[in-house]
């Protein structure tokens, strides 16, 4: 069995997930008002994640939850637009090729549920953060779009997503 394991969130991941949330945003000191980690849905990702047009994907290391990535609808924008939403993992797990992984996995979902744009918003000390985006084709916008209510945030960045041949939507 391999080490890592990338799956849908489970009821289960819920606190496991708000840990690793918690942990990533303080070690880069994104905490407090107008960054993601004071959102509701930090505490219960499992049924943030429910709804059309949502998911939520869990990174796990030997059956651990080490992190997790998400797409959902922009908040304040197009329909056709999500965001790529809450991608954190604990520093064990960075570096090992699984970022690429989950960006592969919630692209590819993104444009299965027919968005067109993939949106997503971070900090400037994310920096290895910011070197994946930009591997896969987001481009740097000069200011946030939608109403995610993250004001702390100063990295805006928006790519085109690709449809299969043939898929009409």
């Amino acid at each position: 069995m391999p080490r890592y394991s990338i799956r849908p969130i489970e009821a289960g991941d819920a606190p496991a997930m708000a840990e690793v949330i918690r942990e990533v945003m303080t070690e880069y000191g994104a905490v407090g008002e107008g960054f993601s980690i004071e959102d509701p849905e930090v505490a219960d990702m499992y049924e943030a994640y429910r709804s059309e047009r949502r998911a939520y994907f869990v990174l796990l290391d030997e059956g651990k939850v080490v992190g997790g990535s998400g797409i959902a609808p922009l908040v304040g924008a197009a329909e056709e637009i999500c965001e790529l939403r809450k991608m954190y993992f604990l520093p064990s797990a960075r570096g090992s090729g699984q970022g690429r992984r989950m960006m592969e996995l919630c692209l590819g979902v993104a444009a299965e549920m027919g968005f067109r744009r993939c949106y997503l918003e971070t900090c400037a000390s994310m920096h290895e953060a910011q070197q994946l985006y930009s591997r896969f084709g987001f481009r740097s916008l000069p200011a946030p779009e939608g109403a995610t209510g993250h004001f702390g945030c100063d990295r805006w960045y928006m790519r085109e997503l690709h449809h299969s041949l043939g898929r009409r939507s």
